[in-house]
């Protein structure tokens, strides 16, 4: 009888769907958007913009920024999906001084439960603080995963010293990184652009994913408390070119 009661056990828990505690509550990060044809993420922070890395910067009217999605395989009508009308790449590009990058949508957001922009911050975030990472990816060290349901990391914020050591020979410190993660914290999130959030606010994307590689190591965000200035006069200063007739692509 025991046995019997074994072998049913273990045959319901085969059919049962194994349940993945990295996938976020669905849109439960309203400000998380996908970069269709890059395969990257990046924060909304008005209804025309959206900041993601250096290394997600998109082709103005070959890329759609898809808006209020969750499972990036099913259709799930919460979806807008924009044309990015243009990108400004902060220069000088790349590392060691900078990773980030301002979408402007070629038409507006429009804000409702599942499409919200996140706040830029008002203080830098702290050694110690507790902050939320979101993207689509794979969460695993060393393998890869298709990119479908939106997963979500809980990770610390790492003082700058312990990061550097974990440098490897060719990559530089920069002001305008943070980090953020280690060993006994999931630390892995394989996806270029992912968004991190401190306290309700927007402190990072994603510039190196060392955690993907040696979980024990943080992984690297752009620093986004230093570029408040610089975001908020490219956008004063945006002056939209005149748009091609392609149409906006919203469902």
């Amino acid at each position: 009888m025991n046995l019997l009661l074994l072998l049913v056990a273990l045959g319901l828990a085969g059919a049962s769907p194994v349940v993945d505690h990295k996938v976020c509550q669905p849109h439960s990060r309203p400000w998380q958007v996908y970069l269709q044809g890059k395969g990257c993420s990046g924060a909304l922070i008005d209804e025309w913009w959206i900041v993601t890395s250096f290394d997600c910067a998109p082709k103005p009217y070959d890329t759609i920024a898809v808006l209020g999605d969750h499972d990036l395989t099913v259709h799930e009508g919460t979806e807008q999906r924009i044309y990015v009308a243009d990108a400004i790449v902060h220069s000088p590009y790349r590392s060691p001084f900078h990773s980030l990058t301002l979408v402007r949508l070629a038409t507006p957001a429009s804000f409702n439960k599942y499409v919200q922009p996140i706040p830029l911050p008002s203080r830098c975030p702290l050694t110690g603080e507790t902050c939320y990472v979101s993207g689509w990816g794979s969460t695993i060290p060393n393998q890869y995963e298709p990119q479908q349901q939106l997963k979500c990391l809980t990770v610390p914020v790492v003082d700058d010293q312990t990061c550097v050591n974990t440098f490897p020979e060719y990559l530089y410190w920069s002001h305008g990184m943070v980090c953020a993660g280690r060993a006994n914290t999931d630390n892995c999130m394989r996806n270029r652009g992912s968004v991190m959030v401190c306290n309700g606010q927007l402190q990072g994307v994603q510039w190196f994913a060392h955690g993907c590689k040696n979980p024990a190591n943080p992984t690297v965000y752009t620093k986004m408390c230093i570029y408040n200035k610089w975001i908020n006069d490219v956008r004063d200063r945006y002056i939209p070119e005149t748009l091609p007739t392609t149409p906006e692509m919203r469902t």
